[in-house]
């Protein structure tokens, strides 16, 4: 173990950070993806300062493999997308960069300071970075070219401590970003680590901060969830601390009133860590919707939501597979509504449906939710599954607004139509008849 220091302005050194050698941290350079040296080799060659960073480095010192290599460097955006051909800058406030092998993906960011507090994004130096960031546990950095460990916040220590302690002052870790509520709960799930008495009480007197979050933010942390093989712990460490309501309000709702749903929500969270587990499209999110189709669909029925007609949704001129197509978008739309504010794409959630139907040996016809663009191709005659989004979440009433089985066009359909087919020929009308604008007419003619 070394001492890193820094001087301070009257010349005096000052402990910095503690530096572990290979022998003490435990990481293997055969552990490490062959990717990520790459990336920290050419970076530390062009002479910016860069580590491997964050949760790759606490599951290594774990003796797991990580799912994913963050990388921190001292280089600009700008620089770095010039140094990797194969790479893209993202974001607007927060500005990183996405090294691209094939279908994999590194993200690599600069250093932050603490000009504007910890979400601050002005570029910093590696001693102003570490401040900004979460919990100990996830504020490593890791050389590969020198395997060694640098630890500016006692991290190391943390870890074979089994604690999970906050950097940012207990005070505006959460109300800075309500989100860091949610990966503590996750990182102690998953790491087995113990939240200090003081973190859940800050946790539950500032839970109402989740409702501000962006669907975006939510769908991102939810989808890394299911995702992850401790997803049963995860939530039902969510819910013990009044957190995973605002991630699946439904859910939470249902886990209270109805006997037995919280059991088997959980145990097909927990099926997602089996060991056949394939992680087919569609596979992780039909975990958050099995049990609740289960409640709402008669699976002998064909799988139609309980206590609804459905003859009065189906139109006289239907064949049997349309009306099953029909079928299948109420359950869509009910499905949809169920997870929000999680907002997943449109194809995703339908082949988690698909996989729930095919589990009870129901097959069901490919849906096509979306219109074709005006003017191109065939209009469609059913309005698209944007349109209904605002059916209601068990699929027992109709939407508000919704166009009713087999009522009319919109009486100025057939108008519009025509007027845009004169828009589109009077060009050429022009030309024959020599009519138009002033000048406009001769002037095409002679071109």
């Amino acid at each position: 173990m070394r001492i890193r220091y820094s001087t301070e302005d009257n010349g005096r050194p000052v402990k910095k950070a503690v530096v572990y050698t290979r022998d003490e941290h435990g990481i293997g350079l055969a552990d490490i993806d062959k990717e990520a040296v790459y990336i920290t080799d050419r970076l530390r060659t062009a002479g910016y300062e860069t580590y491997i960073v964050g949760g790759a480095v606490r599951d290594l010192i774990l003796g797991k493999k990580p799912k994913d290599f963050d990388i921190v460097t001292g280089a600009s955006p700008n620089r770095i997308k010039k140094i990797f051909r194969n790479a893209r800058i993202i974001g607007h406030r927060f500005r990183l960069v996405h090294v691209f092998f094939g279908s994999r993906i590194f993200e690599v960011s600069t250093f932050r300071s603490l000009k504007d507090g910890p979400t601050s994004n002005t570029f910093g130096a590696v001693e102003e970075d570490v401040l900004r960031r979460d919990f100990t546990l996830n504020a490593l950095f890791y050389d590969p070219q020198k395997q060694i460990v640098v630890d500016y916040v006692g991290g190391l220590k943390d870890i074979r401590s089994k604690k999970i302690k906050p950097i940012i002052p207990l005070r505006m870790i959460f109300s800075d970003d309500p989100v860091r509520m949610i990966r503590a709960v996750k990182y102690a799930s998953t790491t087995g680590f113990s939240l200090p008495l003081t973190l859940k009480w800050k946790i539950r007197q500032q839970s109402p901060l989740l409702a501000g979050v962006s669907h975006s933010r939510l769908t991102e942390e939810i989808s890394k969830i299911i995702h992850s093989p401790d997803a049963a712990k995860i939530v039902e460490a969510l819910e013990a601390l009044g957190l995973y309501g605002y991630l699946q309000p439904e859910a939470s709702k249902l886990f209270r009133q109805e006997k037995g749903f919280k059991e088997r929500y959980l145990r097909s969270m927990a099926s997602l860590s089996r060991e056949d587990f394939k992680n087919l499209p569609g596979e992780a999110l039909s975990s958050l919707v099995r049990d609740y189709l289960d409640l709402v669909l008669d699976w002998e029925e064909g799988g139609k939501i309980k206590g609804r007609d459905h003859a009065e949704d189906t139109k006289p001129e239907e064949t049997e597979a349309e009306a099953g197509l029909d079928a299948f978008k109420s359950v869509f739309l009910a499905a949809r509504r169920f997870v929000l504010p999680m907002n997943p794409p449109r194809l995703e959630l339908d082949q988690a449906l698909r996989l729930v139907f095919t589990e009870h040996g129901i097959s069901t016809k490919k849906a096509r939710f979306f219109h074709e663009k005006p003017g191109r191709g065939r209009e469609s005659k059913r309005p698209g599954i944007h349109e209904r989004e605002k059916a209601p979440l068990l699929g027992t009433e109709k939407a508000e607004g919704a166009v009713k089985p087999g009522a009319a066009s919109p009486p100025d359909s057939a108008a519009a139509k025509r007027n845009h087919r004169r828009r589109r020929n009077r060009p050429a009308r022009a030309l024959e008849t020599g009519a138009g604008d002033a000048g406009g007419g001769e002037e095409t003619a002679k071109s």
